[in-house]
């Protein structure tokens, strides 16, 4: 059981694929505008990599709500398990799978596309390990893509303020990706942007 532990937490550290050969991001380079926000996270969550990497059970959301009106980001399955990836608002339940209450709308492991609670899709098959789910949202409707393939599945009826949103369980390892997409965002779509204040 020890033994167990110790390689999930290894893997949720060091993973597999493209963090082992060399990091993308050294540590001298700064950190992306957008990381996962470690300050309201589940409870047992596990967020490394510079804010990019989740590990652990429980969600994560991004660190800035999307406020323009045409965002875009992506993720990679690091390595398999119980996930699911979509948006939220700030009054989801991050100790929660997504989808299953009337905050969090997002697609898991299984293929499924949830919205509250119901299931509005079926993907077959699911997204694999060393995918990349991409997501584009402009406030009337949340795209998934798969590989740079749109999946077709529009999810609508989302309202108020929302975050990118990522949930692990199981030995899932999610990589959250805010810029330097793998695949390009659809026209008129870019990375999200944060609010800054000017003095």
């Amino acid at each position: 059981m020890f033994g167990q532990c110790i390689n999930l937490v290894s893997g949720c550290l060091y993973g597999e694929g493209d963090w082992t050969v060399s990091p993308d991001i050294p540590a001298s380079q700064p950190i992306p505008d957008v990381i996962l926000d470690t300050t309201t996270m589940g409870q047992e969550a596990v967020v490394v990599k510079n804010g990019m990497r989740l590990c652990g059970t429980g969600a994560a959301r991004g660190s800035s709500p999307i406020l323009q009106d045409k965002a875009y980001w992506e993720v990679k399955i690091q390595q398999g398990g119980v996930w699911s990836v979509g948006i939220a608002t700030p009054s989801a339940d991050l100790n929660k799978d997504l989808g299953l209450d009337h905050c969090s709308w997002a697609i898991t492991d299984s293929g499924l596309v949830r919205t509250k609670g119901q299931q509005e899709y079926k993907i077959s098959p699911g997204a694999e390990e060393g995918d990349i789910l991409g997501f584009s949202y402009d406030h009337v409707e949340l795209n998934i893509y798969c590989n740079g393939r749109n999946l077709d599945t529009p999810v609508l009826g989302i309202k108020g303020t929302v975050f990118p949103v990522f949930y692990v369980d199981e030995g899932a390892i999610l990589d959250a990706v805010f810029e330097q997409f793998s695949y390009p965002p659809p026209t008129g779509f870019e990375r999200i942007m944060i609010e800054k204040s000017v003095l």
